[in-house]
């Protein structure tokens, strides 16, 4: 499914979940609060901006490629796995940190075997 589209058609809960965070570690991600994070789930709403849309659909993205990648539980660990690429920081840090792409970087190296 586009990326578009999963994100239309994607819970913002399920995605939080697929991703194994709390609505505070998402509020962070998102620079909204966990307040903000529960409205959108509870009414079942996107962001009204383009920029926040645009994070949450990169997210999906990742999280579409990660469980693609890894499975579930494969993908929740490479979260919090500190890697060498990263300066032995995690991809979740790295996510908190802003940059997203370098995570879907990494797994994208990983879907095609080159490894990261």
């Amino acid at each position: 499914m586009a990326i578009a589209g999963r994100l239309q058609t994607l819970h913002p809960r399920e995605l939080r979940e697929e991703l194994g965070l709390s609505r505070e570690k998402m509020g962070q991600i998102m620079s909204v609060s966990a307040k903000t994070i529960e409205n959108w789930e509870r009414l079942n709403r996107l962001p009204a901006d383009d920029e926040r849309r645009g994070r949450l659909s990169a997210l999906a993205e990742m999280a579409q490629l990660g469980q693609c990648v890894y499975g579930q539980a494969g993908f929740r660990l490479f979260l919090r796995t500190p890697l060498r690429s990263f300066g032995n920081r995690t991809p979740l840090q790295e996510i908190m940190a802003g940059h997203v792409e370098q995570v879907i970087s990494a797994l994208a190296a990983d879907y095609e075997g080159l490894g990261f």
